[in-house]
């Protein structure tokens, strides 16, 4: 018997003409082993579970938005290796407490927790959420949206968190209980705690 595992969204034809984001709402909970088959078969697209269990599918980002990830993703890996901790890219799919399963563009992890993570949960989606992450905002994002994506980070358990919006030209700062803070065009972004002393030069993803 088939299940939601098996289905091809482009040749099944369930995205056509259909506007991205889309979530997809289904008859039975779908598990972390079918959505990672499920996400297998549909590259490039991206899919991630939410925490009522319907999936939320994503097209492949663009070339500017594709360098950006790349950009920071790179800062974020050259720091780790001098530093410590482990570094994801946007691929890699983590398996929160509120049982969704979501997808930073880049996050860190301490060297103790990937220690303590079994061979096959490294291998699946790792049962954790990271110490910090980055999201960036792209054309097809909704910043409301990007928001509570941003929240829930906080209330899953990440203790620094930045959203960087390159049409605002900000970047707002989550901090666990603290307030949020708002920085406005800054030429760099220095964080604190988990990963003090990480520098993110900005210059250029603002407007030239």
């Amino acid at each position: 018997m088939s299940t939601v595992a098996d289905l091809d969204l482009t040749r099944d034809g369930v995205l056509a003409g259909l506007p991205m984001p889309l979530t997809l709402r289904l008859s039975a909970p779908i598990t972390d082993d079918e959505l990672i088959a499920f996400s297998l078969r549909n590259k490039p697209w991206q899919i991630e579970r939410n925490a009522k269990g319907e999936l939320e599918i994503m097209s492949p980002v663009g070339f500017e938005r594709g360098q950006r990830e790349l950009y920071v993703m790179r800062k974020l890996g050259d720091w780790a290796e001098e530093n410590g901790g482990v570094c994801a890219s946007s691929s890699a799919g983590f398996t929160l407490p509120d049982s969704s399963v979501r997808s930073p563009d880049a996050s860190w992890i301490s060297d103790a927790r990937v220690s303590a993570l079994t061979a096959d949960e490294q291998r699946r989606f790792a049962p954790l959420c990271p110490e910090f992450l980055i999201e960036i905002l792209s054309e097809s994002d909704s910043r409301e949206k990007l928001e509570a994506k941003m929240r829930m980070w906080m209330e899953n358990g990440a203790q620094l968190a930045w959203m960087i919006d390159p049409f605002a030209e900000t970047v707002t700062v989550y901090r666990g209980h603290r307030a949020v803070e708002v920085l406005v065009r800054p030429d760099f972004v220095k964080a604190g705690e988990p990963v003090a002393g990480f520098r993110l030069p900005l210059a250029k993803f603002w407007s030239r």
